[in-house]
């Protein structure tokens, strides 16, 4: 495995409704805009986080899951 999980169970489910809402906005809200494709491509961004459960940016900040007793 070249990564370790470091995106709780709860958080994923938020990440990937999150993510949806993003990419609805930004292509159906600004229809056409630059602005809207940037949303859309931070909201698959921010999806992909979650369907991995790894999120890039809390590995540099040093998360790791508490392990389950």
């Amino acid at each position: 495995m070249l990564y370790k999980k470091n995106v709780a169970g709860w958080e994923i489910w938020v990440r990937l409704l999150a993510g949806a809402i993003m990419i609805a906005c930004g292509l159906l809200g600004l229809k056409g805009m630059p602005v809207g494709y940037l949303i859309a491509a931070v909201g698959v961004l921010t999806a992909l986080t979650g369907v991995f459960g790894y999120c890039p940016a809390c590995a540099v900040a040093g998360r790791k899951l508490r392990a389950k007793p």
